[in-house]
């Protein structure tokens, strides 16, 4: 994984954990919980994207593309089994 990888991978899941983080408050879920979410999916998709095609040594579009669907899976998750509690 290249640093230009990690770096794409942090700034989408920092940006999808602040898209969901009001909406999400409301449920009384940590502020850190959906950055650390998006964060994670977002690098395990670079991880799966460089497993599947090692050969390649900068950022693909399929890399990117991957990053934000798995940092918006991994938010939906932590959304679904959020606690509601008003």
């Amino acid at each position: 994984m290249s640093a230009v990888s990690l770096a794409v991978a942090v700034a989408v899941g920092i940006v999808a954990g602040l898209a969901v983080c009001a909406p999400l408050r409301r449920r009384g879920l940590p502020l850190w919980l959906p950055f650390a979410a998006g964060v994670g999916a977002a690098v395990l998709a670079s991880v799966v994207t460089r497993l599947s095609n090692a050969e390649r040594t900068s950022l693909t579009l399929i890399e990117f593309l991957l990053q934000i669907l798995f940092a918006g899976a991994g938010l939906a998750a932590v959304a679904v089994t959020a606690r509601n509690e008003r």
